[in-house]
């Protein structure tokens, strides 16, 4: 069976390259505030997984013999959702809020296939932002902007974003964006790996 991932994420591309995992790469086009305009109240880690559904669903119907990988990440701090930034004014915004603080970072995957979810999964990574100074943070930027723009919590955790922390909860498949382990596992199950 073939594995699509709808995602142009190149993090979650490299992970599975590393990993080994054959797929094609089709990215969804979906519209995510409209999917989490049905989920008020949910928690981050429900909406994670319900925008990974949905970006798998919305290839899958193109791809109906395939096994559909969606996947999608957020950030929570102090109680308040960040998204990817739209700007490096409001990148550096987000720096400023998340220094000295955790973050929380919900990475989700889906899998869909024959029109259904056939798996889901969530993780959490929390990682704790050291105490930034304004001299840091235009630093920072003029090295990774605009890379860090289609990132949520503005930063690559395996570039220069790194010094953003202190410490770090979770695993490291988690903080690039895809809940590997737990994948990888449901690949097998599905057939698409050896088991």
């Amino acid at each position: 069976m073939t594995l699509v991932l709808a995602s142009k994420s190149a993090s979650r591309r490299a992970m599975l390259d590393a990993a080994g995992v054959a797929y094609l790469s089709i990215p969804a086009d979906i519209d995510e505030r409209a999917v989490e305009a049905g989920l008020h109240g949910a928690l981050p880690a429900d909406i994670a997984e319900a925008l990974s559904v949905a970006k798998a669903a919305a290839v899958a119907a193109d791809h109906p013999d395939a096994l559909v990988l969606g996947s999608d990440s957020l950030v929570v701090c102090d109680r308040r959702r960040f998204d990817k930034p739209a700007s490096r004014e409001e990148a550096a915004e987000h720096l400023r809020f998340f220094s000295g603080r955790v973050i929380e970072l919900h990475s989700a995957a889906a899998l869909v296939k024959d029109g259904g979810c056939v798996w889901s999964h969530a993780s959490l990574a929390r990682l704790r932002v050291r105490a930034l100074s304004e001299e840091f943070i235009e630093h920072y930027l003029g090295l990774e902007w605009p890379a860090i723009g289609h990132t949520v919590g503005a930063f690559r955790i395996e570039g220069p974003g790194v010094q953003l922390f202190d410490s770090i909860e979770g695993d490291q498949f988690t903080v690039l964006g895809m809940p590997l382990l737990p994948l990888l596992g449901a690949l097998r199950e599905e057939g698409v790996l050896i088991a």
